[in-house]
């Protein structure tokens, strides 16, 4: 059974007995889809209609500043939930763009289904509210983070605190410029901090471009 074995990888139905998946399979209007590599998966600034697993394959996600002036790229494999905490709210609209890296496979549920699984399901119901309890505490946190007051942290902070998975490859597109200003500082201390960074292969500058081949190296050394 495929789509069993698929449901006991995701994380909402995690702990779930094999008595109350078989239901859900039963019960369940599952929605596929399938996006070729380079094809959107879901647009920032479009409404969240659905809760969204990525089965397989690999995404590209894109977020953007408001004032458009820098863009961070992450990759992210499957098994992966397309942002759940925008599901519902003031705002239930993605803040990211999610594009196909490679052939990905998707399942959908909607909100109507996502409800009913809450009432007939009391561990589908606790794994939705912790997986959005855990996103809202980890936001909360943030701010009240102790941040250590050199340059190379601040620079680090401001990669990690950015990205939705705190592992992996990055591209941020910034001009050094504008990451001057984000750090409050001259362009010549955060290019100097910046080329360090690169010396210990932490990133990679290119023009208009800082590649993170791996981020938790840099949270380690200087997160």
């Amino acid at each position: 059974m495929p789509l069993y074995a698929k449901l006991i990888e995701l994380p909402m139905f995690q702990g779930m007995s094999t008595d109350d998946l078989v239901a859900v399979l039963g019960q369940t209007r599952f929605d596929f889809a399938q996006k070729k590599a380079e094809e959107t998966i879901a647009k920032a600034g479009n409404e969240c209609t659905h809760l969204c697993f990525l089965l397989n394959g690999k995404m590209q996600v894109a977020s953007q500043a408001d004032d458009n002036s820098y863009t961070f790229i992450e990759e992210i494999d499957a098994p992966y939930i397309l942002q759940p905490e925008n599901l519902f709210g003031i705002s239930p609209r993605y803040t990211r763009t999610f594009i196909a890296q490679s052939t990905c496979s998707l399942l959908l549920l909607s909100k109507s289904e996502v409800l009913r699984l809450t009432d007939d399901f009391i561990i589908f119901k606790f794994n939705l509210l912790n997986t959005i309890s855990t996103q809202a505490q980890k936001a909360a946190r943030q701010p009240w983070r102790h941040c250590r007051s050199p340059l190379l942290h601040r620079i680090a902070r401001f990669f990690i605190v950015h990205c939705l998975h705190p592992a992996g490859k990055k591209l941020v597109h910034i001009k050094m410029e504008k990451l001057a200003n984000e750090m409050n500082d001259s362009r010549l201390n955060v290019s100097r901090a910046l080329n360090h960074m690169q010396s210990q292969g932490l990133i990679e500058l290119k023009r208009g471009r800082i590649a993170i081949p791996m981020l938790e190296k840099l949270v380690t050394e200087w997160g």
